[in-house]
């Protein structure tokens, strides 16, 4: 009687040994890349707040943006602890398919190229980005009004971006050597190495303060820039079904509305960063 009281305790301390090996295998710890770069969707800050998210590679710096607390919402709702990887924007693709992290929130576009690498969640910003060129204000081409007005000029992008692909859309300038980030992207401008950038419309308006002798050139309706793309979405590993749908199904549990607050948060904690 002893040993089969004993073999049931064993048996039962196997099954509870198993049960939390598993769950803790389960996708109990979220790990997700982001560039920290991109405000207000995603940034790094030096002082913990209430909202922000330790960096996991970076000791004693925080995660903070929309792309950060979306991040945020899906973990809690997978009850899964959230650690946020800064990443340049080039090796988040790379990252992720090595397996150092397990999902992208940075702001990634789901366009045709990346689908061929990456499998993407369902869109959680509705708001689709709106680009257009950024030019010196007493520049050569700040009178400029449509695409073909910028033949002869130089610009820069920021590599793996629409930033700099969509550069391929306006005859005749000259494509540089994409650069790693959008401050440089807007130094190179300041410093009047280049002619001009191409950027978001509420990214520019972000970094506009910093920058005030810039001035934004919009096109006539139907005759900016076109992207292949649905809207912002998380990236998973190709196959990683299973993520996908939990990430999925938490998107599906945030409102329109909850979004939006989200986003408005974001803007206003930014605002006060700069």
């Amino acid at each position: 009687m002893k040993n089969f009281a004993l073999i049931g305790v064993l048996f039962l301390a196997i099954v509870l040994y198993v049960s939390f090996h598993l769950s803790l295998g389960d996708q109990k710890i979220l790990r997700v890349g982001s560039e920290c770069d991109y405000p207000p969707n995603n940034w790094e800050e030096e002082r913990q707040t209430d909202s922000n998210i330790p960096i996991a590679n970076k000791k004693g710096r925080f995660a903070e943006g929309y792309d950060i607390q979306i991040a945020k919402a899906v973990a809690d709702s997978m009850g899964a602890k959230l650690e946020i990887y800064k990443l340049d924007w080039n090796d988040l693709i790379p990252a992720l398919n090595e397996k150092k992290i397990d999902a992208i929130f940075s702001s990634m576009l789901d366009t045709d190229d990346r689908k061929k690498v990456v499998d993407f969640s369902e869109v959680y910003e509705d708001r689709l980005a709106e680009y257009n060129v950024v030019v010196n204000r007493a520049g050569e081409f700040s009178k400029a009004t449509k695409k073909t007005d910028f033949n002869g000029a130089k610009f820069i992008g920021q590599h793996g971006t629409n930033s700099d692909s969509a550069i391929n859309q306006l005859p005749g300038v000259e494509h540089l050597q994409p650069v790693d980030s959008i401050n440089e992207m807007l130094e190179k401008l300041r410093d009047k190495e280049i002619d001009g950038i191409i950027l978001d419309v509420e990214i520019f308006n972000m970094y506009h303060q910093s920058y005030p002798n810039m001035m934004m050139i919009k096109f006539p309706k139907g005759e900016g820039f076109n992207f292949g793309y649905t809207g912002v979405c998380a990236g998973v590993r190709k196959n990683d079904t299973r993520l996908l749908n939990d990430i999925n199904s938490a998107l599906k549990g945030l409102s329109k509305r909850d979004r939006q607050r989200i986003m408005d948060r974001s803007i206003a904690r930014e605002w006060d960063n700069f």
